[in-house]
């Protein structure tokens, strides 16, 4: 049985965000849970807020096609997403605006039709107590109306700033095996997905 490969990646580009502690600890939990998983940071990807005129004038910006073929050469996505005023991020909503709009080289598919039942977990962070709770419900459905297959299960990491070291380890033991559920039922969904 090939083990599936994950992407990962935080729902924020700030260098000390929440989010990517978490993210860290995501993607611990995701070799822990027997999966294969990359760790990038969308800083890494940026690009402009998806305008069609620019589009239209311009193309697609390269790091969206870049970004496209890493979520090509994996099997799964896994999300840690900040809540901002209540939802998930501009970045995370631009970042998705663009994917789903071009072309992946080197096949001529559609980032959406590429987004199109790739199985995708999605966990919260929050310096407050509901841990980003309120932005993956807005996120669930964004990946939803997609066309990704959202799994059930998700982890709010509330005071994320206490909860989860600079490096990525989640303190509480609890959380710990929440987490390493998340991942299980996501490499189990790759694998399924994959076979």
């Amino acid at each position: 049985m090939t083990v599936p490969r994950i992407l990962v990646f935080a729902g924020s580009a700030r260098k000390d965000a929440l989010s990517k502690r978490v993210a860290r600890a995501a993607h611990a939990a995701l070799l822990e849970a027997g999966g294969q998983a990359t760790l990038i940071d969308l800083a890494d990807y940026h690009a402009p807020l998806y305008n069609g005129d620019l589009e239209a004038a311009e193309g697609v910006p390269r790091v969206i096609t870049a970004l496209l073929e890493q979520i090509a050469a994996h099997d799964g996505l896994l999300i840690a997403s900040p809540e901002y005023n209540g939802s998930m991020t501009p970045l995370v909503v631009n970042t998705l605006d663009w994917c789903s709009r071009v072309f992946a080289p080197p096949a001529a598919v559609s980032g959406l039709a590429l987004l199109a039942n790739k199985p995708v977990a999605i966990v919260g962070s929050s310096p407050g107590a509901l841990g980003g709770l309120r932005a993956l419900f807005h996120l669930r459905d964004l990946l939803g109306n997609l066309g990704m297959i959202v799994i059930p299960q998700q982890l709010a990491v509330g005071k994320s700033n206490e909860a989860v070291t600079p490096e990525g380890k989640l303190v509480d033991e609890r959380q710990h095996q929440a987490m390493l559920g998340v991942a299980q039922a996501l490499v189990a969904v790759a694998t399924k997905l994959k076979s």
